[in-house]
């Protein structure tokens, strides 16, 4: 009993690559860059307004590639490869966004290294039916986001702070805390570059391989429409996870736009990881006794009530007169908030990810991992399009941030009726599945 609890060479070497990667999501993508560019490009500039959708632009380009990736990964030998090219894309592109001095080449930098980082993230995601069973996926999964928030995320995280603080947050302390994220990125994989190996594939002679990939991705579209449970879970999927993604990647800028101090958010979000590491265990640990599908359920619900603590936030911060509160009083209770935020996110944020990537893996064929995992890749990309440019349009249009914030509560509720709906033929899916 206790050998079928450890995890084998394979699945060590897979839960490794989170530990890897999860430094870009942390130092890159939510919390030490995005103040670096800001400094560079100037608050309130072209520069600064261009980011979000820079952002947008990245992910719109990897969700128009997943489709026929995915469907190249699933023939013998081609999985591999493509993941390491995108590994050294986007380790290339993050280390030239530390290094370059205008704000266009950081740009430019920032669009190329989250197409690899994402790109890489399809292929890891698809390997999950390589390297264990189906019913070791949620647990296997869930460790995956705990390494990678204990020590792909917390660790050099920890490394940064202390940098900057040391450097009196001075620009080449955020350019340091920038040059960490691809070394620690590039050293981690080496396990999963010599541990783990594609063992479900399709058979197609090399000639017919981009015929193959583009017949493909149209029969897959056609059983995803018959898959009833594929079907309504990627529905649901597209909206709550873009309201994840988009909080995670607009949060510091949502507190930076309210005046809050740039190393008391980054203190918050470092708990955030803290929080998320044993939690990411524990939603592991109660999918068998609670059901992956409730505990999915449960995160979504708990992200509207984090949407509503984010509005709060703001209204505070933007409304202080009518309340009858000082400016200072105002941004003081809003910083309490966003510390509550980030307690909030960090208990479901490792969960809901981890959970969906394993509940979707257990509802589809394992030979087709690339093709399907591309598909939901595109889902969550298209849907992080909509996210970031969904805040700027509430944001635009009353003048007020906090509104932006609110606005994704409605991303939430889509997603969790999409859940409801569903429900039955997730559970007939998984009969099936068993009864096989």
């Amino acid at each position: 009993m206790s050998r079928e609890k450890r995890f084998n060479i394979r699945e060590w070497s897979w839960i490794l690559y989170d530990w890897a990667n999860s430094v870009y999501a942390t130092n890159i993508s939510a919390a030490i860059f995005p103040i670096l560019y800001s400094q560079i490009a100037g608050k309130g500039t072209t520069g600064d307004l261009l980011y979000g959708y820079a952002v947008s632009l990245a992910n719109l380009l990897v969700a128009a590639l997943a489709p026929y990736l995915g469907s190249i990964a699933d023939f013998k030998g081609m999985k591999k490869k493509l993941w390491t090219i995108f590994l050294f894309l986007g380790v290339i592109f993050t280390a030239v966004m530390g290094l370059v001095g205008s704000w266009q080449l950081m740009l430019m930098g920032l669009v190329i290294s989250r197409i690899g980082f994402s790109g890489c993230n399809l292929f890891y995601d698809s390997f999950l039916t390589d390297v264990t069973t189906p019913e070791r996926m949620d647990r296997v999964s869930a460790w995956g986001y705990a390494m990678g928030y204990i020590g792909g995320s917390t660790i050099p995280f920890l490394i940064s702070i202390a940098i900057m603080l040391m450097m009196n947050q001075s620009e080449l302390s955020m350019r340091i805390a920038v040059l960490i994220v691809p070394v620690w990125w590039l050293v981690f994989s080496i396990p999963f570059m010599k541990n783990v190996h594609q063992t479900c594939y399709v058979e197609t002679p090399p000639a017919e391989l981009g015929k193959a990939a583009w017949d493909n991705t149209r029969a897959m579209l056609g059983r995803i429409v018959k898959d009833k449970a594929v079907l309504f879970f990627l529905l649901g999927y597209f909206f709550y996870i873009d309201g994840v993604d988009t909080i995670i990647n607009m949060s510091t800028k949502y507190g930076d736009t309210l005046g809050l101090g740039s190393i008391g958010m980054i203190l918050a979000l470092l708990v955030t990881q803290l929080i998320a590491m044993p939690c990411s265990i524990l939603f592991g640990n109660l999918s068998k006794k609670k059901g992956a599908l409730n505990l999915i359920t449960f995160a979504v619900l708990l992200y509207a009530l984090i949407t509503v603590i984010g509005f709060l936030m703001g209204f505070i911060v933007d409304f202080n007169d009518t309340l009858g509160l000082a400016r200072e009083r105002a941004v003081g209770i809003s910083q309490m908030l966003f510390w509550v935020l980030a307690t909030l996110v960090g208990t479901v944020q490792g969960g809901i990810q981890a959970l969906s990537r394993s509940y979707f893996g257990r509802l589809i064929p394992p030979e087709r991992s690339g093709e399907y995992y591309g598909f939901m890749d595109i889902i969550g990309k298209f849907a992080c399009v909509m996210g970031p440019a969904l805040y700027e349009l509430f944001y635009g249009l009353t003048g007020k941030a906090c509104f932006g914030i609110l606005s994704l509560i409605l991303l939430f509720a889509i997603g969790y009726t999409f859940l409801r709906i569903g429900r039955p033929y997730f559970h007939k899916a998984q009969h099936e599945a068993t009864e096989g």
